[in-house]
């Protein structure tokens, strides 16, 4: 049965998704800001992030907010966490990857999760205990036992260019076995596609909450597993984190630990 609140954030997410869709063929004219060094947000995730907004507050006037554009609003135990465009690098540039991520945190863990690609009409949800789905369709982890055949999802974070060197050294380890590693531009939707199986396992460097709260509880409702580099659960601090079937975020653990840095497995 679906949640209420997760009924709300699909129509937020529907509705976000229908802002980004509307400005797609006219990406030359869009207002772009770089809030930092390659790091940009347009006028399509503010307009989209309003409608979260708005959408979410007439449901839960009382619950806190954290958005990537406008930032925290609000305080108390429930906290919706909000990209409105996970991708914005993707979607300036016409490549069609992107997505809508929100995720409802109590006490700081991920109980409702909604992640929403709109070109695709591709809508992943999840709720604390009740399993993970693809357009209503149950959708499972992948079976795989260990690294060889695994197929990966990274992405190298413009954040993080300090921890490049080490990051190339865990991509080798972890090639070094695996049949390959992608790297598409939106951590929201790797963690969904590692959710629904296509991706054998993720790890990423530097995420912010709101990359990532929807889509590892995704990956849990699914059956996998989710921790940060030295293989402590939970969604990481740090915002270096791994996600897939236990096999598989075991052997990553175990391949990226080996070469991280001890700045990258602190908490």
């Amino acid at each position: 049965m679906t949640r209420p609140a997760v009924n709300v954030a699909v129509r937020a997410a529907r509705s976000a998704g229908n802002v980004i869709l509307r400005y797609m063929n006219r990406i030359d004219g869009l207002n772009v800001v770089e809030k930092q060094r390659m790091d940009f947000a347009s006028e399509v995730d503010r307009l989209a992030e309003a409608e979260i907004v708005k959408e979410l507050r007439r449901a839960y006037p009382t619950h806190a907010i954290l958005a990537e554009e406008s930032g925290a609003t609000g305080k108390g135990p429930l906290v919706w966490v909000i990209d409105p465009l996970d991708g914005t690098h993707n979607y300036l540039r016409g490549i069609p990857h992107f997505s809508v991520s929100i995720a409802l945190l109590d006490r700081g863990e991920p109980v409702y999760a909604v992640v929403f690609d709109p070109l695709r009409d591709e809508l992943f949800t999840a709720s604390k205990g009740d399993g993970a789905y693809l357009n209503d369709r149950r959708i499972r982890v992948s079976k795989r036992e260990n690294l060889a055949g695994a197929m990966i999802a990274t992405g190298f974070p413009f954040r993080q260019r300090a921890n490049l060197d080490a990051q190339l050294a865990m991509t080798r380890a972890l090639l070094g076995q695996a049949e390959d590693i992608r790297r598409s531009g939106s951590a929201a939707l790797d963690l969904a596609y590692t959710a629904a199986g296509r991706y054998d396992g993720f790890f990423e460097i530097g995420l912010k909450p709101w990359d990532m709260a929807a889509g590892v509880l995704l990956v849990r409702e699914a059956g996998g597993q989710y921790g940060d580099f030295a293989g402590r659960d939970g969604i990481p601090e740090s915002g270096n984190v791994i996600a897939g079937n236990l096999h598989i975020v075991k052997a990553m653990t175990e391949a990226i630990g080996a070469n991280a840095t001890p700045s990258l497995l602190k908490a």
